[in-house]
């Protein structure tokens, strides 16, 4: 009960379990028809993207992954209206924490390591006044909740959907576009 595996298994239970905050609704799902069957409710169409951050590993260790990253030219904004997170939880089965905040922006990004090119999705969050004040973004970046636009990239293996309403997406080695 006191292991590591125990730790983050309670810590997914009560994300899962806990209510959301104003502006966000939010599901934890246990299975790819539930992720699609949500995020089909929530953006109101079955006619989606799916971004994802998209890290070169071919030629890295384990050890190389941990890295700096630089931004290169070529960043799209999706045109999508709303999108809908969905991460990765630590559990002994698939349990994805699945969010739609509104107030927010979307981002592909281009990004340079070495001579590999890697893209990462990107949130942008415009309003932040109903999160935790004690949320550690806000002591990294020194700022209070609702003052800022807080972004953030989404780690490989997390997910973000998008409705198909974006006019022009790029297609090349750098943009992780993973179904259409």
């Amino acid at each position: 009960p006191h292991s590591p595996q125990a730790f983050a298994m309670k810590e997914t239970l009560d994300l899962c379990e806990s209510p959301a905050i104003k502006g966000e609704t939010r599901f934890c799902a246990t299975s790819l028809e539930s992720m699609v069957d949500f995020t089909t409710t929530q953006l109101g169409t079955n006619s989606l993207n799916v971004l994802s951050t998209l890290v070169h590993q071919e030629k890295r260790s384990k050890q190389q992954l941990d890295q700096s990253f630089v931004v290169q030219p070529g960043i799209v904004k999706m045109e999508s209206p709303a999108a809908v997170a969905c991460h990765s939880k630590l559990y002994p089965y698939a349990v994805f924490y699945c969010h739609k905040t509104m107030d927010s922006r979307s981002y592909i990004v281009p990004l340079m390591a070495e001579e590999d090119g890697s893209s990462a999705a990107v949130v942008c969050h415009d309003d932040t006044s109903h999160w935790d004040p004690r949320h550690a973004i806000f002591k990294m970046l020194g700022v209070e909740p609702g003052t800022k636009p807080i972004c953030h990239f989404l780690p490989p293996h997390h997910f973000l959907w998008v409705s198909k309403q974006q006019p022009w997406l790029p297609t090349s080695k750098n943009i992780s576009l993973l179904a259409s």
